[in-house]
């Protein structure tokens, strides 16, 4: 076994329990005046939102929310939220929500410094001004997106596209899974497989090494036994398996920051795009091919997933077959565009074995025709 690795982590992680109440300096570290950007609700339904507010109150912090981020966040609206905070003349960003206000977060700290940075020029513009400073706190579990340096907006041609590096770190991540709790089923399932799909595509890619192994499959173990009772009884998890769900997607986010995605990430986007389907599930459903592959290109580290999850093959892909639901059909020629689309997707090539484009269009039309 190998043990090279290497990391780079710059977000300084804070996790517990009433992680701000312990940690209001963090608020006050870069200056007074901030932009909060946030989605229309599940800032305010989680209790994160007014936590935030009281403390910035408490420490005569001026604040403006700008509340517009939708799933998927569109460059346009991350560029809209840039303005906002040039206009507020923010000194720095505060990230509340899930994946989509947390990615947008880290768009809008771009935008605001850069105005040169206008909608999908955030793709091919350089950076020429440093980020506005940006502290983050999650209320799913499934994105990583707290930990990583990557941001996923939506084109204005209504495809999804990542941008990363150096400049899409949060300089912190208050981590406290209690923002969970209000988090409706079929999310909680959808964000659980998004974290199980990072931390079992991150384990296989090209970038992968011995560390991110390590956090993938400590993650692989916290998230798959609740999985399982979610499948079996329907109901929500416990508040310790909400702890357990947020902090193994956090791992699972450490694994992703450097092994990044294979090909289910890279396809699932088009079934959001199209179909309306959650991240999760659209990223998961090509998990069981993902697995399939992944033993043919190392039976060993394969092995060591399944044990894990204390399963077998058929069994998951059973489980995720059964979690993921999915009853859509792609005609003929949707599935034709696909695979010309697919020609240069970049996650063909950081998978494990030679699955390429064309035989991503027969998956799907094996799953959707």
């Amino acid at each position: 076994m190998s043990y090279d690795f290497s990391f780079y982590m710059p977000v300084n992680i804070i996790g517990g329990s009433n992680i701000l109440e312990n940690n209001k300096g963090v608020f006050s570290e870069f200056g007074k005046r901030c932009l909060i950007v946030t989605g229309a609700s599940s800032a305010k339904k989680s209790g994160a939102l007014d936590d935030v507010v009281a403390i910035l109150d408490e420490l005569n912090i001026d604040y403006a929310i700008f509340d517009k981020i939708t799933e998927n966040p569109l460059t346009t609206t991350c560029y809209e939220g840039g303005r906002a905070a040039r206009e507020f003349s923010a000194d720095y960003i505060i990230g509340i929500g899930g994946g989509s206000p947390l990615d947008a977060s880290k768009a809008v700290c771009v935008y605001a410094t850069n105005p040169q940075i206008i909608d999908d020029g955030i793709y091919t513009e350089k950076v020429e001004n440093k980020p506005l400073p940006l502290i983050v706190i999650g209320t799913t579990s499934g994105t990583g997106s707290e930990v990583s340096g990557v941001s996923v907006l939506t084109r204005k041609n209504g495809r999804k596209q990542s941008v990363s590096g150096k400049n899409y770190y949060a300089k912190y991540a208050l981590a406290d899974a209690k923002y969970t709790y209000s988090v409706p089923f079929k999310t909680t399932v959808s964000t659980a497989l998004d974290a199980l799909a990072h931390a079992v595509e991150s384990m296989f890619t090209k970038r992968a090494d011995f560390l991110t192994t390590q956090f993938a499959l400590v993650s692989i173990k916290m998230i798959y036994p609740i999985l399982v009772k979610l499948n079996e009884t329907q109901n929500l998890p416990t508040q310790e398996e909400r702890d357990i769900l947020y902090f193994a997607s956090l791992y699972a986010g450490f694994a992703l920051n450097k092994g990044g995605t294979g090909f289910p990430h890279g396809m699932g986007y088009a079934l959001t795009e199209d179909y309306d389907v959650p991240h999760g599930i659209a990223c998961a459903v090509f998990i069981p091919q993902y697995l399939n592959e992944c033993e043919k290109a190392n039976p060993t580290l394969f092995k060591q997933v399944l044990d894990a999850m204390n399963s077998d093959k058929e069994s998951v892909e059973k489980l995720i077959c059964s979690l993921c639901d999915l009853h859509i059909s792609i005609p003929d020629e949707r599935i034709k565009e696909y695979v010309s689309r697919w020609e240069t997707l970049k996650n063909f090539k950081n998978s494990p074995t030679e699955f390429n484009n064309e035989d991503a269009g027969i998956l799907v039309k094996k799953l959707f025709s």
